[in-house]
This record gives C-alpha cells, structure tokens and sequence, in this order.
C-alpha cells in the first residue's frame, strides 16, 4: 500500500511558476511509476506527465510539453512537478498517483494510488 500526499499548490499569476510535490509513505514507493494529473472544474481528469520506477524515463502531455518537468527522488519517497510558464488553461486540481504501468501511464484507470489533489490557479 503507498499513500500519497501532494503539496506546493497555490495561486500564482500567469507566467510564473511553481514547484509541486508529492510525498509517498511506503518502503515500495520506489518500485512504482508514478504520473501526475489535473482536473478542472467540469472537465475530465487528464495526464500531464509520467516518469519511470528510475527516473530515466519521463512523458508528457503535448499541453505540458517544455514547460513542466516531472522528476523523483527515491530516498526522499517524493516526486515533483515544476510548472514554467503558467497559463490560466492549467488552473486545476492536481493529483499524483502510483502505476506498474509505465507505457500506458497516461491511462489514468491504471493508477492504483493516488492522492488528495492539491489547487493550482493561474491568473491572467
């Protein structure tokens, strides 16, 4: 079992960035891949970025692209998110979650772990 908690949330003009966090309790944390999500009020949940059990690997979503960057830190059980250039579009709540699937990563019904969200809010 892992336990997710996400933080570094907030309101942040557009622009400008910040830097999320997810911290995983479990001596298997390590062994998962692990992805970020957001959702916006009355839209579907959607991927924003994956990276592998090691690190070495990293995906993103095309909206996301040279502007996020997803990595992890193992002994610490943390994964970040770092948002560059924040638009309003990527106000949401943000999710992190626990996969075995690295290649279908982007499919969240393969996440079997996943936090509370933390807000994120872009103003123009």
């Amino acid at each position: 079992q892992v336990q997710l908690v996400e933080s570094g949330g907030g309101l942040v003009q557009s622009g400008g960035s910040l830097r999320l966090s997810c911290a995983g309790s479990g001596r298997t944390f390590s062994s998962y891949v692990m992805g970020w999500f957001r959702q916006a009020p009355g839209k579907e949940r959607e991927f924003v970025a994956a990276i592998s059990v090691s690190g070495g690997g990293t995906y993103y979503a095309d909206s996301v692209k040279g502007r996020f960057s997803i990595s992890r830190d193992n002994g610490k059980n943390t994964v970040y998110l770092q948002m560059s250039s924040l638009k309003p579009g990527d106000t949401a709540v943000y999710y992190c979650a626990a996969t075995n699937e690295y290649f279908t990563a982007r499919v969240a019904s393969n996440y079997d772990y996943w936090g509370q969200g933390t807000q994120v809010t872009v103003s123009s």
